[in-house]
């Protein structure tokens, strides 16, 4: 069976439209652009199928080429790249993955990118009480090989609440918990990069079933579904 890959036609269009980011180009070319989006679509889903045989996967997203610009100074109107995100079957599960396509700038994302802010407070009473488990996530070599550490925007002092002397003050003061994963062109074309991803896909199983378990429970332990 031939391998699904990224094409290389899809980073060339990628890298053309940056240089002719505007309306009356991309008009022109769209039949080029639809059939690029149509490779990296079917990518996607080859995706979707190796994450449903170890997650419980119930969406996969493909994100529109189009930027919205009304509150950006940046008025160009495409995106010079084609992404997609896969959501896990909630409430049990919690969690997100993303896939990111854009020539030397390709990468792929797990984690909580846009908390609510009911979770983050939950994930933050969990960690003033003991965050022993997930630094032991964290600190695995699997982890570190595939991620190299935990990302994510967070505060400059301790939150409102907490004590800023606290020893797990640097987990705390985070919005977002985030781990990525960059790759050159090269990766990204080879016929290695459908299995690359499922493999970092599947390391970081451990940190979200640790989260899922604390956002779906009280401190006591108790199921809040």
């Amino acid at each position: 069976m031939e391998a699904v890959c990224i094409s290389k036609t899809t980073l060339k269009f990628l890298k053309t439209l940056k240089q002719n980011n505007n309306r009356e180009w991309f008009e022109q070319h769209k039949p080029e652009f639809k059939v690029e989006q149509a490779l990296c679509k079917n990518f996607f889903g080859q995706v979707l199928l190796k994450l449903k045989s170890h997650d419980d996967i119930i969406d996969l997203k493909v994100f529109r080429i189009y930027r919205d610009v009304r509150f950006s100074h940046d008025k160009t109107p495409y995106k010079t790249h084609i992404a997609c995100s896969f959501k896990r079957a909630k409430p049990n599960l919690r969690g997100g993955y993303y896939l990111h396509i854009e020539p030397g700038n390709s990468f792929l994302a797990c984690g909580f990118w846009a908390p609510e802010k009911k979770d983050i407070n939950r994930v933050r009473k969990e960690f003033e009480v003991d965050a022993l488990e997930l630094r032991e996530i964290i600190d695995a070599s699997d982890f570190k090989l595939h991620f190299g550490q935990l990302k994510g925007d967070e505060l400059k002092t301790a939150p409102r609440g907490f004590d800023k002397t606290h020893r797990n003050i640097d987990l705390i003061r985070k919005k977002q918990w985030i781990v990525t994963k960059e790759f050159t062109d090269s990766q990204v074309l080879a016929e290695s990069f459908l299995t690359e991803i499922d493999g970092a896909f599947q390391s970081i199983r451990p940190f979200f079933d640790y989260m899922s378990e604390v956002l779906t429970t009280d401190l006591n332990g108790e199921s809040l579904l």
